[in-house]
């Protein structure tokens, strides 16, 4: 009865719990920050490293609580993947591929479309009908690239007509080198994957066409607002395109702005007045 009513009516700030104590507030930090100056470092490696430092016995267990509790991965710290460390310059790594859609009196047409993963930026579109072989693939590409400087890199799947001979024969006449992704993994291509999705899902899904000429017509209408028009997340909220003077760019008032209709009234963003 005792120990009951001294429990009770203690003061609660002298009260401990019992067992171990856990590490110092001094060994949690150093732990922390070695995982922080060195994210590729395991829990054996580092307790290894701080007992040969500070001479403490520490168990790895001890290092997977800890950074578990007080370990925040800072996803700047994580160094460059490959796919960043070949894009860090415009126009150094393209990627290409191909999707089908449907005319208005079905008839299958192919759209070529390249990408800059620099910029996210819409290098170009080329639209085919009919079936897809290795020489129209390579006029595809031609009319795509013939008003810009080629790239260094060109990323391609493993698509049997980005292995046609003629195809590589014209990367190479180009200078250009190609890149393939990982078979039978979605994941090694996704820039241009989620472009061919965004196409789909805001503009074919909404827009029918005719012929080659009016889809060609019609993605070029897209290619401009996707270019200069519409943020995007990957880059911070800006366009791929975005203008030469920024210190001059015209910022809208809530008090005072106009519509401006793009993709012939598809959408409508807000400009200055």
């Amino acid at each position: 009865m005792k120990r009951k009513y001294r429990n009770l009516f203690s003061p609660k700030s002298k009260r401990s719990l019992p067992g171990p104590k856990g590490p110092s507030a001094e060994l949690i930090a150093a732990i922390v920050e070695m995982k922080q100056r060195n994210p590729r470092f395991g829990y054996q490696r580092i307790a290894d490293q701080i007992a040969l430092a500070f001479n403490i016995p520490v168990n790895k267990n001890t290092v997977r609580r800890v950074l578990a509790k007080y370990f925040r991965p800072d996803p700047g710290r994580g160094g460059p993947s490959w796919l960043t460390f070949l894009s860090r310059s415009k126009d150094s790594l393209w990627s290409v591929d191909l999707f089908r859609c449907e005319s208005l009196i079905l008839n299958t047409h192919w759209v070529m479309v390249v990408m800059d993963h620099y910029s996210r930026r819409i290098v170009g579109f080329a639209a085919h009908k009919g079936i897809v072989n290795g020489p129209a693939v390579c006029r595809m590409f031609g009319r795509i690239i013939s008003k810009t400087s080629p790239p260094t890199y060109m990323s391609s799947d493993n698509d049997s007509l980005f292995r046609f001979h003629r195809w590589k024969a014209n990367l190479r006449i180009l200078e250009i080198e190609e890149i393939k992704t990982v078979p039978y993994v979605p994941m090694s291509h996704p820039f241009v994957d989620r472009l061919i999705g965004t196409v789909r899902r805001e503009y074919l899904d909404h827009v029918p066409f005719w012929n080659a000429r009016d889809l060609d017509g019609k993605l070029s209408c897209f290619q401009d607002y996707y270019n200069n028009d519409r943020p995007h997340q990957g880059i911070g909220g800006d366009f791929p395109e975005p203008a030469i003077d920024t210190t001059t760019r015209n910022i809208a008032f809530l008090d005072s702005f106009r519509w401006r209709s793009c993709c012939s009234g598809l959408y409508q963003i807000p400009i200055a007045a």
